[in-house]
Order: C-alpha cells, then structure tokens, then sequence
C-alpha cells in the first residue's frame, strides 16, 4: 500500500478533523500527518489499530516459541499432554 496518497499537513488535519477522521474510518486507510514537511504521525482506525495490534501480539508469541526452540527449552508434545491430562483428572 502506497502511503504517498494519504498524506495531509498538521494544519490541513486542524481545519478538516471531522472530515479527516471519516475518511481514515470509512477507507480504513491510515493518514500520514506531516509538520514542517516531515512525516510526524500516522492517523489510523480504531478497528485496523486493534488489528495490528493482534497481530503483532501473535508475532511475539511466535517469535518468543521460535527462541525457546533455538534454546532447546522443548519438550515433545506427547510428554505436554501426559502432564495436561493428569492434572484435569
């Protein structure tokens, strides 16, 4: 996704926030607000916010998973289920 087409100066988000705000909700297509010509922030839906949110969470879990693996902190998962099992009962 090009970001180059939604990119709106400080002063034009100031004069046009309402409107702004229903464009970023409605495309759901993040704004890039600049100061002074300089990318500064990104104006982004609650709903992809919690979404990109989730997702990086998942990352971390797998990437947390995929360090313990590089460690050798493993166990096979026949030995998990064993354990998982004579707990409940």
């Amino acid at each position: 996704m090009s970001c180059s087409s939604q990119v709106k100066s400080i002063s034009y988000l100031r004069a046009n926030a309402a409107e702004m705000l229903m464009q970023v909700s409605k495309q759901r297509r993040p704004l890039v607000i600049t100061q002074n010509g300089e990318a500064k922030a990104v104006l982004q839906d609650i709903a992809s916010f919690e979404e990109t949110r989730e997702t990086l969470a998942l990352l971390k879990i797998l990437a947390l998973g995929s360090q313990d693996v590089d460690a050798g902190r493993i166990e096979p998962a026949t030995d998990v289920v064993a354990r998982l099992r004579s707990k409940r009962a």
